[in-house]
Parts: structure tokens; sequence; C-alpha cells
């Protein structure tokens, strides 16, 4: 039975270290959720009396003309569901939203796969946090909600590097199965209804990327900070295209982990993902971005090619990884925040980032480019600031910090005014730097009151 109203979030992610490493099975990433969310709001669609629509809608009422109407029907042979985009009706000038496409489309399927249920119609709302985005003067600050309305259309908005598109495929499918599926079937409460969550979501959004990611991302998603060790691509290789003969058994195979001879192996750790009291880990963003899917190219075809001295980097960048791990436990358990020590917790971020910066100059690729080391040097230096990473495939999305309290207004005062004497004679360049509104948030995905969404759904 269709729940008349669901409200899902998902956090955002930052991996603070092992990036590349968490692409091997044999290496693992510390990532932690951040407080900013993307939401996910769904209820029956209303019609008037005597009328029956077959149609889902999707909205993102924060940017301009960012709306998505889909058909659906279930193809032959256990195909799945199909969605297909009403072209003539959706008024977004982005044309395909692969991510939300995707998302419906194996939810639609998995369920379809399970039960019964009448689609009918449906209204989808999708919010997120201000950090998600780099939006100078967009916000009303008039406004008595969270979330803000960033002007532009989604295409021209400038990401901050934060997950969005995980956090999207989560909260999103979460959201439609909890809206169609009875508590019976589902529920994200426990642990096997979040096991089955986290894989079709996984499964949903290495679909949409066209590829088989680490999922670090997702997993932060569903399951919040941990420490995550990933999983074998070959358990989503089985699954073929939606649409395809026997589609919607293998999906429900895979979601539900029952095939003995293709089982979810990822690790996840929740209780090596801790951050010291006192201490919070902050976001700092550039205003530009990199694509990490064409670094992460590079970065690989280096590995193969130089396989023996790339295996002996990544051994010892994933040491200093564990050693990152533990510190962070061991100044956790320490009673008195005021008197630790924090020496040692730097040295070691500033030997991983020198590891890094010795992978990034052997690849040829920016991991750390030298303006975001200019930036993290500088923040460094100021008393109480601990250390700072360029985090997941580096590039020049938003930087990391780990900031003991007393150092916020420091920081704060530094960046208003901080600006580059970095010349670069290519790429991009360093815009205005600003302090994120996020810290670490240990929790994944949660339910939310929907009547937190009434400025934004129709």
């Amino acid at each position: 039975m269709r729940r008349s109203t669901v409200a899902i979030s998902a956090p955002g992610k930052v991996l603070l270290a092992g990036g590349y490493l968490v692409l091997d099975r044999d290496h693992t990433g510390l990532v932690f959720g951040l407080d900013a969310r993307i939401h996910v709001h769904v209820q029956k669609l209303p019609t008037s009396p005597g009328v029956v629509l077959s149609e889902i809608i999707v909205r993102s009422p924060q940017f301009i003309d960012a709306e998505w109407r889909y058909g659906y029907r279930e193809t032959e042979d256990q195909g799945g569901i199909e969605v297909v985009q009403l072209k003539g009706h959706s008024t977004s000038a982005q044309s395909r939203n692969k991510f939300v496409e995707t998302a419906l489309a194996y939810a639609l399927s998995y369920i379809s796969a399970v039960s019964s249920a009448d689609f009918g119609s449906t209204s989808i709302t999708i919010v997120a946090d201000t950090d998600y985005y780099s939006h100078p003067g967009s916000k009303d600050c008039t406004s008595p909600t969270r979330f803000v309305n960033f002007n532009v259309p989604l295409s021209e908005a400038h990401k901050t590097g934060l997950g969005s598109s995980a956090a999207l495929v989560t909260a999103f499918t979460a959201a439609v199965l909890t809206h169609y599926l009875d508590q019976s079937q589902l529920t994200l409460n426990s642990e096997s209804g979040r096991a089955c969550l986290h894989n079709i979501a996984q499964a949903a959004h290495c679909a949409a990327q066209g590829k088989v990611g680490s999922g670090f991302d997702v997993a932060a998603a569903v399951y919040g900070s941990c420490v995550y060790r990933r999983f074998s691509s070959s358990i989503l290789v089985v699954l073929g295209e939606v649409g395809s003969a026997g589609f919607s058994k293998r999906l429900r195979a895979v979601v539900e982990d029952s095939d003995p001879s293709n089982k979810w192996d990822m690790r996840i750790d929740k209780s090596a993902a801790v951050m010291p009291h006192g201490v919070t880990l902050l976001m700092c963003d550039i205003d530009c971005g990199s694509e990490s899917v064409g670094m992460a190219k590079k970065v690989l075809a280096w590995r193969k090619e130089n396989h023996e001295e790339a295996m002996l980097l990544w051994a010892t960048l994933q040491k200093g990884n564990e050693d990152l791990a533990r510190e962070l436990q061991r100044l956790t358990q320490g009673c008195n925040s005021i008197s630790q020590d924090y020496k040692n917790l730097g040295d070691i971020i500033l030997t991983i980032r020198s590891l890094i910066r010795e992978m990034s100059a052997k690849a040829e690729v920016p991991i750390e480019p030298s303006v975001q080391t200019e930036l993290l040097d500088a923040c460094c230096q100021i008393d109480g600031v601990v250390g700072g990473v360029v985090p997941g495939a580096g590039g020049f999305d938003a930087i990391a910090l780990l900031v003991r309290d007393k150092a916020l207004p420091s920081l704060q005062e530094f960046l208003r005014t901080f600006s580059t004497t970095n010349k670069v004679e290519s790429g991009p360049v360093i815009g205005k730097v600003k302090l994120l509104g996020v810290k670490q948030e240990m929790d994944g995905l949660r339910m939310e009151e929907a009547n937190m969404y009434a400025d934004w759904v129709r």
C-alpha cells in the first residue's frame, strides 16, 4: 500500500584519506559523512475526481526550469520497468537527468519484482542544502527555511564536490521504495533494509555514471562516516540493461544478496571513523572544480604502466591512511581535549600530502595542484588548524581542514582576505575562498518530517 507522503535525506561525503586507493579492494578509504544533505519528498500526485494519470513528475525547484516528467511501462520477459521522459511536457532545458532517470527505473523495476504495486501518478521533489553549490549572490536572506533558491539552471550550478550525485541517488531511491513498498517488504530502520538500499543505490549510481566505481560515496550516503573497502565490480556486471530479458530478476538477486555465487563483499567499519572532541572537519570552497573521472583514468593508466613503483607508493599511502585513522581514534579516547597534543596528527597528514604530491607528479595529474598546496600550507600556519588535504580524487574541489574549535574565528578572518600568489599558466584559477557551513556527521540516511519542505512542494 502506497504511503501518502515520504521524506528522506542522505548526507554528502568527504574522502579524507584513500583517494584512488579506494578503487582497489586491497586498500581502504576513510570517509566522513557531512551534514549537508540531499532531500527527496515523494507524494501521490493530486488529480481531479475521475482523472487517472500514469505519470511521475520530478522537480528540483531551487533551479530554473528543473522539471522532468516520466512515463513508464513494464517490459517483456521480466525486463523491469522502462522509464521514458515525456519530452513535450518537461520544462527542463537540461534534457535528460541521468541520475534521476536511472534511479527511478531501478527503483520501479525492483518494486515490480517484489510486489504488484500500482505506480499511478507521483510527484517527487528534490531539494539540496546550500553548501552543495557555490552560488554567489543567490541566497535569499529573508528566507525562513534552510533551503535557498539558486536562481540558475542546474547545468550552470558550480558544485563544491560534496558527493551530490551519490546522495541524490541514495535519497531518491530510498524515498521511492519507501513510498511504494509496505514496511513488511522493506524498512530502512533495519540492518537488512539498509543493506538492500545500499545495494540498489550502488547499482543505480554505477549505471548512471556508466562505470562501476568504488562506491564509497554511496556507502557514506547510506551508513554515514566509516572506513570503507570496496565491493568486487563483478557483482554489478551481471545486471545488464533495464529492459533486457530477466533484468528485474537479476536486480532482485543483487539487491537482496541472494545469489551465493555473487555475494556482496564490501566492508564498512563505522567504529573506525571518529573525530576527537573539540576538533571539527570543515570544508573550504574555492569556487571551481575538476573532472575526477578523467583524473582517475590517468592515475590508473600510470599505475598500470609503472606497476611495481605504483604498488610501493600505494602501500606506503595505505599505511599513512591507517595511521591517520588510528591517531584519530587515540585522540578520541583521550580524556581532556584541551590538553591533547595534535602534533602527531598534523605530521601524519603532512606525510600523506607529500606522498599524494609524489603520485600527482609521477602520474602528471593535479591531485594536489600548486594553488591548493599554497592554500593548505597557509591555513595550516594558523594556530589550531591541525592539518588539511585536497580530499578524494583531488583537483580543484573544496579542501578539507581539521580545525580545533578555538581556531575558527582566525581561520574565517584569514580566508576573507586570502588571494593566491601562485601564477598558473593554465588550468582553473582559485576564485573566492570561503568556509562552507558543513562539518562531519556520523549518521547516514534518515527519515525527515515532510512539513520541512512545505515551501518547495507543489
